[in-house]
């Protein structure tokens, strides 16, 4: 019998791409509640309560509610895609390829909260280098990162896309969480094995679906001996053999006049780069993936796949 899947809040921006992800897919059972029920929760609580996965599209406060709903039903294991459990010692982290043991941690697990976006680039880059002892202790890490608009959801796309709207953008690229206090940065921290917040600037430009993470860097503030050269040997390692994150070589990089942000739209993986000039001081650590793909559906369906594997 075919592993049963719910997808709570499958009409949202990210609901839909899982589901469209799932198209055609025979291995696994896809319920449903009918557009006429979406808000009979009875129903929706038998539906939680009936999946072997149930995948969370919601706000935080409607996953925490969910959650609670199948927490006495242990047959029940649950991804959620909200930022409401990404710091939970209690939850597998849903970035795989994070470090060697995170995929069997994903398999195992009942929990699992789903990256955010951004962090996935952030963390991609940064914590190899962490554990890798190049990135010191209190260094003053900086992410800079550019995102599709349909990462704001269905409330951005139209204010995007539409230009009637009252609340129209018209402006071709912004800067938004100006006070620094953005709810993805807990999770950067903790999972980037930082011990001082990053300073994070995101942005939002007039495309769909695309982002681009940055992460600059002055050598002399690493490791004794660090070059542009060992940072991207460990982060080569750090990903060997993986087909989903790959580093980029360095020729390919340097043969590079830009980074186009829209990239691998519609795609799952995720793409880093180490840019600079040999024996120059300093280094920018790029990370290219889809919002939409790696940043959130597409993790969310590999996660599902890493735990109907177990």
């Amino acid at each position: 019998m075919a592993p049963k899947i719910f997808i709570d809040g499958e009409h949202g921006t990210t609901g839909l791409q899982i589901r469209t992800r799932m198209a055609g897919r025979r291995d696994v059972e896809l319920l449903s509640i009918p557009e006429a029920e979406r808000r009979n929760a009875t129903m929706r609580e038998d539906m939680l309560n009936s999946a072997d996965i149930a995948i969370l599209c919601l706000p935080d406060d409607a996953s925490k509610e969910a959650v609670q709903m199948v927490s006495a039903n242990n047959n029940v294991r649950v991804i959620d895609t909200s930022t409401a459990f990404r710091v939970n010692p209690g939850w597998a982290y849903g970035f795989a390829e994070m470090d060697g043991a995170q995929a069997d941690r994903i398999k195992a697990a009942r929990f699992v909260a789903n990256p955010g976006c951004y962090p996935t680039g952030a963390i991609g880059l940064i914590r190899p280098l962490r554990a890798a002892g190049i990135l010191p202790d209190g260094y003053p890490v900086t992410v800079n990162a550019v995102s599709g608009y349909t990462g704001g959801g269905k409330q951005m796309i139209a204010q995007m896309e539409n230009a009637d709207h009252p609340d129209a953008i018209t402006a071709p690229h912004f800067l938004y969480g100006l006070p620094l206090t953005h709810k993805h940065v807990p999770e950067m921290t903790v999972h980037g094995l930082l011990d001082r917040a990053p300073i994070f600037s995101p942005s939002v430009g007039k495309f769909a679906q695309g982002m681009i993470v940055q992460v600059p860097l002055h050598l002399g503030d690493l490791s004794e001996g660090t070059t542009m050269e060992s940072i991207h040997a460990a982060l080569a390692a750090h990903y060997a053999g993986q087909d989903i994150v790959t580093v980029v070589p360095l020729a390919e990089s340097k043969a590079l006049s830009r980074v186009n942000a829209v990239e691998l739209e519609g795609k799952d993986t995720m793409k880093l780069f180490v840019f600079g000039t040999p024996g120059a001081a300093q280094v920018n650590l790029v990370a290219l993936l889809d919002n939409l793909g790696k940043g959130a559906s597409g993790a969310a369906v590999q996660n599902m796949d890493l735990m109907l594997a177990s």
